[in-house]
C-alpha cells in the first residue's frame, strides 16, 4: 500500500500559529470566538477577497501557504472537510429573502452557500481541473476527507500531490443558535478555564487547517498518516475496545502510543467518554487537549493534526496543553480521538517519518 506523507500544514484558529514557539496564547472570555484575522492580502486579490466569506478566505490562504511549505505547485486531489459550509451567505441570503419578502433576490449569496464552495473557489484560484470532492459529515468532516485521500494515494501510482483540508467558519445568527439546546454554555467563560467548567456546553469557535500531502517524503516532512477511522455512535465504555481494535491494525498496543491528543470540550454531559481513556487506556500516556485554546467547530480535529505535526517537527509543548503530568521524549507515534454530543467519534494515528 502507498504510503501518505505530510509535507506542508498551515492553519488559521483564534490562537496565534507560532504559539507553540512563543508561548503566548490569547484569552477570551465570550462563548463564540472568532479566528484571528491574517494578511488575506499579501496572497489574494482585494477584489476577489470582496466576495469571499471567512471560510473561502480561510481556504485559499491556508491552501497557498501549505503549497508553498511543502514546495510543490501542482495537485492531483483537492478534498475538502467542512461541518457547516459556508453558512455566512447562508445566513445572508435568508436574511436577504425575508428582508425583500422573497423578491429581488441576488443569487450570489446563494451559489456561494453551498459546503462545496471552498474546494471549488480554492480550483478557481489555482486553475486546478483535477479530482475535487467536499464531505460534509458533521464533526468528522476531516477524518472523512482524510479517508477519502488515503484511497486516493492508493489509485495514484506516480509521486503526487494531495491537498487535504478542514474548514468551519461562525455566523452571527447561525452559531448563536446553538445556545438554544445547549451546544454552547449559556453563561460566557474564559477560554483558558473551559477544563474547570461542570456545565453543560462549549464554546464554539471558526477555525482552517489545510495539508499538502505526499507518497514521497523528504526532509521537510513533519508525519505519515498510518490510519483514519470513523464510528457513528458508542457508549463511553465502548470507546476503549474499539481503539484497542483500531491500533491492532496497524501491529500496535496502547502501550505504542508516545502521545495522545483529545478532544475535551468542557460539556459536562460528554466528559466521561475522555475520562475513561484518560483514567483507564491511556492512563501511563502523555495527554493533550487543544479545545480550550481554539473552541469548538466540526473543524478541529483538523487543527489537532496540525498540532501534531508542530509537535513532532519542535518537539515542544507549552504546559498551557497538557492534561495531565507525564512527559514525552521524541514521540513516535501519536493518536488523535475526538467526539461531538456522544457521536461521529473519530480516530487519527500519525507517525513520525
Amino acid at each position: 500500500m502507498n504510503r501518505l506523507y505530510i509535507n506542508g500544514i498551515s492553519s488559521i484558529s483564534p490562537q496565534p500559529e507560532d504559539f507553540l514557539e512563543t508561548g503566548e496564547i490569547r484569552v477570551y472570555s465570550e462563548n463564540i470566538i472568532s479566528a484571528i484575522e491574517m494578511d488575506y492580502k499579501s496572497l489574494i486579490r482585494p477584489m476577489q477577497l470582496r466576495r469571499m466569506s471567512k471560510a473561502v478566505k480561510m481556504g485559499i490562504y491556508c491552501t497557498l501557504k501549505c503549497m508553498e511549505d511543502a514546495g510543490t505547485h501542482d495537485l492531483d486531489a483537492i478534498i475538502i472537510g467542512s461541518g457547516q459550509g459556508c453558512q455566512q451567505d447562508t445566513e445572508k441570503f435568508l436574511e436577504s429573502m425575508l428582508k425583500n419578502d422573497e423578491l429581488i433576490l441576488s443569487p450570489t449569496s446563494f451559489i456561494q452557500s453551498t459546503h462545496n464552495t471552498v474546494g471549488g473557489q480554492i480550483a478557481l484560484h489555482l486553475q486546478c481541473y483535477a479530482y475535487n470532492m467536499t464531505y460534509t459529515q458533521n464533526s468528522v468532516s476531516f477524518e472523512s476527507a482524510l479517508n477519502d485521500a488515503l484511497m486516493q494515494n492508493m489509485k495514484l501510482t506516480e509521486p503526487n500531490s494531495i491537498l487535504v483540508g478542514g474548514v468551519d467558519e461562525i455566523s452571527k445568527s447561525f452559531t448563536g443558535f446553538l445556545r438554544l439546546d445547549g451546544q454552547i454554555k449559556q453563561n460566557d467563560i474564559e477560554n483558558t478555564g473551559l477544563f474547570n467548567s461542570n456545565s453543560s456546553g462549549t464554546i464554539f469557535s471558526e477555525s482552517a487547517a489545510f495539508f499538502a500531502l505526499s507518497n514521497n517524503s523528504d526532509s521537510k516532512t513533519y508525519a505519515e498518516i498510518l490510519g483514519v477511522d470513523i464510528f457513528n455512535s458508542a457508549e463511553n465504555y465502548e470507546v476503549p475496545d474499539k481503539i484497542k481494535a483500531f491500533l491492532k491494525t496497524y501491529d500496535l498496543e496502547t502501550s505504542d502510543i508516545d502521545l495522545i491528543l483529545l478532544g475535551n470540550n468542557g460539556d459536562i454531559r460528554y466528559n466521561d467518554y475522555y475520562r475513561i481513556l484518560q483514567e483507564h487506556l491511556f492512563k501511563a500516556t502523555p495527554q493533550l487537549g487543544y479545545k480550550h485554546l481554539i473552541g469548538e467547530n466540526n473543524s478541529a480535529s483538523a487543527y489537532a493534526v496540525w498540532l501534531a505535526c508542530k509537535i513532532f517537527k519542535k518537539n515542544n509543548i507549552p504546559d498551557v496543553l497538557k492534561l495531565n503530568t507525564l512527559n514525552y521524549s521524541k514521540p513516535k507515534y501519536i493518536l488523535i480521538y475526538n467526539q461531538y454530543l456522544g457521536k461521529n467519534h473519530g480516530l487519527i494515528l500519525l507517525q513520525k517519518p
